[in-house]
């Protein structure tokens, strides 16, 4: 149907810009905040990339596009999929890909073995998995061989199965020691970022003023190094969104206008129009 090609427009003299990389964004603790968003197609990355550091290809995907109830169900040919269409979009955001449920936590090799399918299929520059008790030993395994690892705590949706649902975490001296160690165990065998989602504020506070790599927030605290949204939910597709999300645009009413415009013209045979019908050519 449309043959629409993502571009930056750029002249082909221009010198492309160089893309960020871990290393870059691990730069950035307690400096110029580190602006984050989620993308899991071309013509959302191209829009994206122009003003984020990082785009996450988080499971998410299998929520918001996909339709599914958790992100329990996503697979790795999935995040595969969507990840090398980010990656023909984009050009100068760190990607990171997240490893989705399963895919990683039987072993640090389980682990390896995905993540450098990952980056060798889509050309990301990073992974990202969920820091459970398990996380460290992986962390440190990956970093080793080459993989540079984004971690998350905090409220993490892979493990909603086992929390009962998705709930703010750190509001219990258990739960905030719990989080704590996990931060600082990731960050201490090599993760260059950490997501810290769904937590009470000031325990968000203190993980960043205790950890050396930056910290990501989502429902956690303005204090943190840097904050990440999912797209769609910060522009308004959804009906409901999260507490922790500011709506900057209305994307669904927007959308349902324009197509209830379309729908209108067709039933009044009103589309096509002059405008978008061919014609024969005169002859010469």
């Amino acid at each position: 149907m449309s043959s629409h090609a993502i571009s930056d427009n750029k002249p082909h003299n221009e010198k492309p810009s160089r893309r960020l990389t871990s290393a870059d964004i691990a730069g950035r603790k307690g400096g110029e905040p580190i602006v984050c968003l989620t993308a899991y197609d071309a013509p959302t990355a191209s829009v994206v990339d122009e003003h984020c550091d990082v785009i996450l290809v988080g499971d998410s995907l299998g929520m918001v596009v996909h339709g599914l109830p958790s992100t329990v169900g996503v697979t790795l040919d999935m995040m595969i999929m969507h990840g090398k269409a980010v990656m023909r979009a984009s050009k100068k955001a760190l990607v990171v890909i997240d490893l989705p449920f399963g895919s990683y936590e039987a072993s640090p090799q389980q682990a390896f073995e995905s993540a450098s399918r990952v980056l060798a299929e889509t050309g990301a520059q990073a992974i990202k998995l969920e820091s459970g008790a398990y996380a460290a030993e992986t962390v440190r395994f990956l970093v080793e061989r080459g993989v540079p690892v984004m971690g998350h705590v905090g409220l993490r949706p892979q493990a909603v199965n086992v929390a009962g649902g998705f709930r703010a975490k750190g509001r219990t001296d258990g739960e905030r020691a719990e989080i704590m160690h996990e931060a600082q165990s990731t960050v201490a065998a090599g993760a260059f970022s950490i997501v810290v989602e769904g937590v009470a504020e000031d325990l968000a506070q203190d993980i960043t003023a205790q950890i050396a790599a930056p910290t990501i927030g989502i429902g956690a605290s303005a204090a943190c190094d840097g904050q990440i949204l999912v797209t769609e939910d910060m522009l308004g597709l959804f009906n409901w969104t999260p507490k922790f999300v500011k709506r900057y645009g209305d994307m669904r009413a927007m959308m349902s206008d324009a197509i209830g415009a379309y729908a209108r013209d067709v039933r009044a045979r009103q589309f096509p129009a002059d405008a978008q019908i061919y014609r024969l050519k005169a002859a010469n």
